[in-house]
């Protein structure tokens, strides 16, 4: 129930508002609208922004969601648990349970401002590599340069995927698969063989 940049809410919303969404994206006629900029507090006493896209917006972006996750959900790593069906922080927490004897090493990455920060250019082009479908791909770049409205002042978006859009998280997450996929390489470079090469600060050279 909470509003756009239009004022509308899913109250009252209609069929026949579902069948012009369907011609609109049939003729490819279709085009986002800004997001509505708000804001939450954090914990640390910050502001998170937050994206909030009209009832027809997101109409659309759960279709575009669903049939993303039909394409990468079997691709993902296993290891992933943000932002996926049926996984969580608890899954997290009790593959490592269930898992783990302890560490070599760890790595921590902390991703400041991640979700405003991803390159559309690259994020278009990973979503190429696996779909082939230029209307698809269209229509996903028109929701990511849809912009936003901040005191009705509009804001053009050069890069990121807004919080609080419902495609942002598997966007979010096809984006991080090259990470996965970098490191599960590292790994295995880890452990081959039958004991560690020395590092350079343990041979003093």
């Amino acid at each position: 129930m909470t509003p756009g940049v239009d004022g509308q809410t899913f109250d009252g919303f209609t069929s026949e508002k579902i069948r012009s969404i369907i011609e609109r994206l049939a003729n490819g006629t279709y085009r986002p609208q800004p997001v509505r900029r708000v804001y939450i507090p954090k914990a640390n006493g910050k502001k998170r922004p937050l994206g909030v896209p009209t009832t027809e917006d997101r109409l659309v972006q759960e279709v575009v969601r669903i049939l993303l996750e039909q394409i990468y959900e079997p691709l993902f790593s296993q290891h992933s648990h943000g932002f996926r069906p049926n996984r969580s922080c608890h899954t997290a927490l009790e593959n490592i349970r269930a898992v783990w004897t302890g560490v070599k090493w760890l790595v921590d990455v902390d991703v400041v401002g991640y979700f405003d920060n991803i390159d559309h250019d690259i994020l278009i082009g990973l979503l190429e590599k696996r779909i082939h479908d230029s209307r698809f791909i269209g229509l996903i770049r028109g929701m990511l340069k849809a912009g936003y409205l901040e005191d009705w002042v509009y804001h053009r978006t050069y890069s990121g995927t807004p919080q609080g859009g419902i495609v942002s998280p598997i966007l979010a997450n096809i984006y991080l698969h090259e990470l996965d996929e970098y490191m599960e390489t590292k790994i295995t470079a880890y452990h081959r063989g039958d004991k560690r090469v020395p590092s350079v600060e343990a041979d003093g050279s």
